[in-house]
Order: structure tokens, then sequence, then C-alpha cells
């Protein structure tokens, strides 16, 4: 009951790259760069597992950012001549690569960092992979020229290395979508779709991230324009609640989300966000639980997982860390409450 896991990402040590940033700079390069990813890695499987989280992941480590760690790796993407574009309906501005062939996988993306996570923790293993209305939204088109064509051309090759992830052992396939809560109509229309045929043919758990974006000042100055209530995810809730994907995440926590539309999500699995990563402030046992608890008045004990709001690659890694130890402390006591 109350299993505990991370969004995705987790803050990068400074001898891998810059620290406290969203796209940090590597100290390093090549072999060197290699072996320093797959190092920090196994620090933080190692530091998960002390914490005591149920569901481990690889704390993005091996990536720059959540979505270009993913398209430097598909042919017919120009990185070389990046141009500055809006995202997230223009809330800040982005170096982004174009999109300027057909698109095609130039083989594995994260068989290293997947398949070195599998061998070294015996815990649930999650791998998170950007979900294909995000990554339309974080690459400039000058090919397609249609928004739908060019995700389900992303949402094919998603589908390639989810399949190959499921073949490495990986127990849980996510698909991190923050631009669900931006397009909101486009992601009941088609982006629901789209991730559909990235997670076609898979067996393993599936899952679906939505959230109102790092703890960055882009996204929490978004939020003061959001009203006294969030009902963004009132639109696509129950898309979800039809599709075939098993966990849906989404953010609670200080948030001005009404608790009451996760009963939207009726038969899934919610993952619920009980940590803030817009906040150094760290969480004590009992406002997890007092959160945990709030939330099973919408979704049952069977089906709750308490989870962090959103990634917490921007954080310090010592604000970080003890997030990761309230988090299990806070399931922990909420499983002595609940329990019966």
């Amino acid at each position: 009951m109350f299993e505990t896991a991370i969004a995705g990402s987790l803050p990068k040590p400074a001898w891998l790259a810059e620290t406290e940033k969203l796209w940090p700079q590597w100290k390093a390069q090549g072999p060197e760069l290699q072996q320093a990813k797959a190092d920090a890695t196994l620090l933080w499987i190692k530091a998960q597992e002390d914490a005591g989280l149920d569901v481990i992941g690889d704390g993005e480590q091996a990536r720059q950012h959540f979505v270009h760690g993913f398209v430097e790796h598909v042919e017919g993407i120009d990185f070389e001549h990046k141009v500055t574009m809006g995202i997230r309906n223009n809330r800040y501005d982005a170096q982004v690569p174009q999109v300027v062939a057909p698109l095609r996988l130039k083989g594995r993306v994260h068989a290293f960092e997947a398949q070195l996570a599998r061998k070294h923790t015996k815990k649930k293993l999650k791998f998170t992979l950007p979900g294909p209305m995000t990554i339309v939204d974080t690459v400039a088109d000058r090919y397609y020229g249609d928004k739908v064509k060019m995700a389900m051309a992303f949402a094919e090759l998603l589908n390639q290395e989810a399949l190959a992830l499921q073949a490495d052992g990986v127990d849980i396939i996510q698909f991190d979508e923050p631009a669900f809560n931006v397009y909101m109509q486009d992601a009941a229309d088609w982006g629901v779709a789209a991730l559909e045929v990235a997670a076609r043919g898979l067996t393993c758990t599936t899952a679906v991230h939505i959230c109102y974006g790092y703890g960055i000042k882009a996204n929490v100055d978004w939020k003061q324009t959001l009203g006294e209530q969030w009902r963004q995810y009132e639109q696509v809730f129950p898309a979800l609640a039809k599709s075939s994907i098993d966990q849906v995440s989404l953010e609670c926590f200080h948030s001005h989300v009404p608790p009451e539309l996760m009963k939207l999500l009726e038969g899934k699995q919610v993952m619920v966000g009980v940590i803030d990563v817009a906040s150094d402030t760290i969480e004590t046992p009992e406002e997890i639980a007092d959160t945990i608890g709030m939330a099973l008045q919408y979704v049952a004990k069977d089906k709750l997982i308490a989870c962090t709001n959103c990634g917490l690659a921007p954080m310090s890694r010592e604000v970080a860390m003890a997030k990761l130890e309230a988090l299990a402390q806070g399931a922990a006591l909420a499983r002595q409450r609940y329990g019966g």
C-alpha cells in the first residue's frame, strides 16, 4: 500500500554537470563523460534505495534535458542550427533543434542507463520518456507542417524504444506530458491517442506524468496567473480514464488543483504528488501522510502511489535527498494511519 516513487529527474552532481540548472552543461567529454553519467546513475539508485523508496529510477543522469535526451538520437533533426522558440504556449523561450526530414531512430536511445539501472537494483525500475505532444512542443517543425502528423511520427519512435526498454527489464515505462496541462483540448483530441501509439504492445506497467512544471521561475510565475482553482486536469483526465495507460501522475501538494478531480481517474493507479518541487522546505512525514489521507477520499487505497509533484533536477542535491527521505517516511506513516 502507498508505494513511493519519484516523477523522474534528480539533481546532477557537480562533477557531472552544472548544478541547479534545467539545461546544464556537462563537465566532461567522451569516455570520461560516459563514466561520470554511470557513476551518477549508481549514486542516485543507492540514494533512492537508502531513502526507502519502492520504485527506483535512473534520475535521468545521462540526459541533459528530458526531451532532448531522446530527440538527439533521432535522424531528421538538426541540432547544429537551433532556433529560439516559445514553448509551453510561450511560457518561456528555449533554444530548440529543428525537424528537417523524416524522423527515424539512429539506434537504441537509453540502453546504457536502463541496463545499468536494472543490473544494480532489485526493486521495481521505472524509466521515463518524453511524451509525443511534449516533444512536438519542444522542437521546431520545418518538415511535417502538421502537429498531429509529427506527434504520431515521434510516437512510433517512442514505441520502438519503449519496447526495447521493456526487454531490458524495465517494470514501468512513464511518458512525461507537461504539454497536456497547456494544450488541454489538443491533449483530449489527439494527445492521448498519440500516447496510446507510444505505449502500443507494452505488457509492463505504463504511466503518464502530467504536472505544472519544474520549480523554475517561469513555471512559478505562470502558476500565479492560474487563479484560485487549477482545473486543467479536468479536460484530459476523462480521456486518460478511457485509455490503456495504467498510472497517471498529478501535482497535488501546495497546488490549487481541486482534489475531487482525482475521481475522474477511477480505475487507474494514481501517482499523487505529495512533494513540492518548487520549494526547498522539506515536507514533514505528517504533511505527506495528511496529503495521502486527503487523496484517499477520491482514490482507492490499493491504487494510490505517493510521488513527487514533478522532477527534482533543478534542486540542490541535499534538498532533493531530504525530500526523498521524507517521501518514504510520510508513506510509512500513512500506512500506519490508514492501513486498516
